[in-house]
């Protein structure tokens, strides 16, 4: 075998972007450890993927931190108010709850409350303690969610049914009606619009 030509063909760098099936990547392993030359130059190649990935890297907008760190469910104990995460799946209530529990009153008196907690160009969020059903609606100029952060619900999507507890989010598709039963006395959660 043409050890060399094993280098130059390519396969170095496949290997290090991910695009060898196993059992290349298994014949490379093996060829790195059969060979000095061929370990030696897949480091070479290693360190210069490593020194282009820091030179092109950008440092990316503070709330890109949030929204991944959310899409990933980490926990948030240290939620900011200042940067609220875009909600996109169900997650741990806890870290808002805290967040806002400024806003949140023991023993709510009105039927429904509502605060504005993140207003941009993209997407509204409101805190909503609510004692009343939402009757059917439909929108077509933004998704409407809800993350349900203590209390139970239904909600019917169209033909659809769910049951809705802490932790649970649901996205409302555009232009279906859709409409929410309180199953408990309050229901507290964050209500978001992402405009379209």
């Amino acid at each position: 075998m043409d050890i060399q030509q094993y280098i130059d063909s390519g396969v170095l760098e496949e290997y290090c972007m991910g695009l060898l099936s196993e059992g290349d990547q298994a014949y490379l392993i093996q060829m790195t450890m059969l060979y000095p030359e061929v370990k030696e130059a897949l480091t070479l190649v290693e360190l210069t993927f490593e020194k282009f990935a820091g030179f092109t890297a950008i440092e990316p907008d503070p709330s890109v931190k949030q929204n991944v760190l959310a899409a990933i469910d980490f926990d948030q104990a240290d939620l900011s108010l200042n940067n609220l995460p875009v909600i996109s799946h169900a997650g741990d209530p806890q870290p808002w709850l805290k967040a806002l529990a400024h806003l949140i009153p023991n023993e709510p008196t009105e039927d429904f409350i509502c605060h504005v907690i993140r207003e941009d160009d993209k997407v509204r969020q409101m805190l909503v303690i609510t004692k009343t059903d939402v009757p059917d609606e439909e929108h077509g100029d933004f998704l409407e969610s809800f993350f349900i952060l203590d209390g139970h619900c239904e909600c019917t999507v169209g033909e659809s049914f769910y049951a809705l507890g802490a932790g649970e989010f649901i996205e409302m598709p555009l232009r279906v009606k859709h409409n929410i039963k309180l199953t408990t006395p309050v229901v507290t959660a964050i209500l978001q619009y992402k405009f379209v």
